[in-house]
């Protein structure tokens, strides 16, 4: 299937009408054409004309598919062995930065996610219709041959092209064959989130390709499974697991957005513990709600799309505590549960009931009281646990085993679906044995699909099975740095586009202090993740450190890891300390132990393209940041493969953006 809504030798777009583009191009959207489309669809058809003129041999495709976001660049140009990614900004008289970078990340989908375009020339250019006519072309290249984004007006787009081709053209490329050419998108769970709720399918952003053939798999059998509910009126629960980035919370999302869509009446809804994620997910979809009806021409506002973004993804503990005040069932009668493994156990949630809830007597885990909330329906009702392992961070997170023993306790009428991956010790009443729960095929990025099998061995204290690892890793940065300014601007200086940045430190690293790095300072998730790179609150501002609780489901594109002496090499071992008063102390208990490691798990893993280790020098004169204890630490993670920072020249001059008329 072709993914664009038009493509077509650009001598043919001077030869149809215009009532012949215009349907073609309405004929593939799945959404109503708006007013403001069709004048955008009628003013790039008469452009086009114009270039064809000059251009008869280029091949054009209007509203080409990037998977990884869910949305369609305006016009694709193949010519002269180059492809020239166009973004049109209608009225426009400026480049502004939004734009550039968007169009920008245009670019770097294809050269990153399109196989035919990896070799090849990309050029992203932004038309601001109405801007002025600025100095002469000058062109910028990236090391992997993707320029910097070009600003043009309307007039000056034919001649940018006709220069760039007469200077850097290369072999012609066949349109067919880079059409054909296989798209391995991997979205950040921000980006998946915002396409599905636009209402895309998850096929438009993951689009092979095994991972889209497996979430769809998923996808199709736990909804199949809620029709089958809702004909016999049973109550079922089904477990989703799945390989590390496999796509657990894309499938969770991807599964209440097609309720939503054609349930309504389900009121399906995402339900997650992980604050900073519903808070980061809930403000990208508001802010993208926002800006496409802007695009679009329709009316909204924030507080609108924020009170629809809550509605349709929840803090699990909000959902709890409303079920709390009244014993009515919930309006929910599909509900996703995300990392459902971290539900807490009985003591945890009787202490916090009683503590905090004044409920008195309270003696259900959290699941049993999950269960229970949405056992009140009469008729039936789904629950959906995304099963994750290896991340429990916080004291009392109960993993799967709670769920089942609630469901082999209290609820042996509900039918359990459950993938023959997860192994457990609890007979239920009823099971149904179904393998298309399990998500067998990795989606990590495009970089690092094998970054935790090197992360499990790092923790595991294994430096030679991470180093083998590591040799595998070439297309994912791995350095050490002792210099904390030398990693920011390593940092900088790989940041393109709409790419986000960011340190990172345990929650318990508190003697990077002396370094700027405060972890007891607070981040704004919403901001830090979002905010655009100009705001002091944002990740790529570079100020303020993200923890393991800040950043748990969420990723970055390139990161720095800040590491503290809480967890240290003692004796070839790795040890886990906490800072109390004005001294670290060991941490004997086992279960303490293994939020530590999993807290540097959950670090490690949050980079998509690349990454860098600060580990300070210490200090001789301060007794809680001993020289030698970060000089193991450093020892260690040279020893698995990391390569010191040193080695790379940063002082080179930086790619400049230019625009050009």
């Amino acid at each position: 299937m072709s993914r664009a809504y038009l493509s077509l030798l650009a001598r043919d777009a001077i030869t149809l009408s215009d009532a012949e583009l215009l349907g073609r191009l309405a004929l593939r959207s799945p959404f109503a054409i708006e007013p403001t489309q069709r004048a955008a669809w009628d003013y790039q058809i008469q452009h086009l004309r114009e270039l064809a003129r000059d251009l008869p041999d280029a091949h054009a495709f209007m509203e080409f598919l990037i998977p990884r976001v869910g949305r369609r660049a305006d016009l694709i140009l193949l010519t002269h062995g180059i492809v020239f990614v166009i973004e049109y900004k209608l009225g426009a008289s400026q480049f502004d930065r939004s734009s550039l970078d968007q169009v920008y990340g245009y670019g770097l989908d294809l050269k990153h996610f399109h196989e035919t375009s990896h070799g090849l020339p990309i050029i992203p250019i932004l038309v601001a219709t109405h801007a002025p006519l600025s100095g002469d072309l000058h062109m910028q290249w990236d090391e992997d041959g993707l320029a910097r984004p070009l600003g043009v007006n309307a007039a000056g787009l034919l001649p940018a092209i006709q220069h760039i081709c007469h200077v850097w053209h290369s072999a012609p490329i066949d349109a067919a064959v880079w059409e054909a050419g296989r798209y391995r998108p991997t979205p950040t769970i921000v980006e998946a989130a915002q396409a599905l709720y636009r209402g895309h399918a998850v096929e438009d952003i993951s689009r092979s390709e095994a991972g889209a053939e497996n979430l769809t798999k998923t996808a199709e059998y736990v909804s199949n499974a809620i029709e089958a509910a809702k004909r016999h009126k049973r109550k079922i629960i089904c477990f989703v697991t799945g390989v590390p980035g496999s796509g657990k919370t894309l499938a969770g999302l991807n599964l209440a957005t097609a309720r939503q869509r054609a349930h309504s009446d389900e009121h399906a809804v995402f339900l997650s513990g992980n604050g900073p994620l519903v808070d980061v997910l809930r403000e990208a979809l508001a802010i993208d709600a926002v800006a496409r009806a802007r695009e679009v021409g329709t009316s909204t506002s924030k507080v609108q799309e924020d009170r629809r973004a809550a509605a349709f993804i929840q803090n699990i503990h909000h959902f709890r505590d409303d079920a709390l005040v009244s014993q009515d069932a919930p309006v929910e009668k599909v509900a996703v549960f995300d990392e459902a493994q971290r539900a807490w156990d009985v003591e945890q949630t009787s202490k916090f009931m009683q503590q905090k809830k004044g409920q008195l007597g309270f003696s259900m885990s959290e699941p049993e009281f999950l269960l229970s909330v949405m056992d009140r329906h009469d008729d039936w009702c789904a629950i959906i646990c995304l099963v994750g392992n290896g991340q429990e961070i916080n004291t009392g997170e109960a993993g799967i085993e709670e769920w089942l023993r609630a469901l082999g306790r209290s609820f042996p009428h509900w039918e359990a679906h459950i993938p023959d991956s997860l192994v457990h010790s609890c007979p239920l009443a009823k099971e149904v044995t179904a393998p298309a729960l399990h998500l067998a095929t990795s989606l990590r990025s495009f970089r690092a699909e094998r970054l935790s099998d090197f992360v499990g061995h790092l923790i595991a204290g294994d430096a030679s099975s991470a180093r083998a690892v590591k040799g595998t890793l070439s297309n994912f940065p791995l350095y050490v740095t002792r210099d904390l300014e030398q990693a920011r601007r390593w940092l900088r200086s790989k940041r393109r586009g709409a790419e986000r940045t960011g340190l990172l430190a345990s929650s318990n690293a508190a003697r990077l202090k002396p370094h700027g790095v405060f972890v007891k300072a607070k981040i704004e998730p919403a901001k830090w993740f979002l905010a655009p790179n100009y705001d002091v609150r944002s990740s790529d501002a570079l100020e303020d450190a993200a923890t393991e609780f800040d950043v748990q489901g969420l990723e970055l594109d390139w990161t720095c890891l800040c590491w503290d002496a809480n967890y240290r090499r003692v004796d070839d071992q790795w040890q886990a300390m906490q800072f109390k008063g004005t001294r670290w102390q060991a941490v004997n208990d086992e279960a303490r132990k293994a939020y530590v490691a999993n807290a540097y798990r959950v670090l490690l893993t949050r980079g998509r393209q690349g990454m860098v280790v600060f580990v300070p020098e210490g200090s001789e004169e301060d007794a809680t940041r001993t020289p030698a204890v970060y000089q193991a630490i450093y020892a260690f993670l040279k020893d698995c493969g990391l390569e010191d920072l040193a080695i790379i020249n940063l002082d080179r001059e930086p790619v400049v953006r230019l625009a050009t008329g």
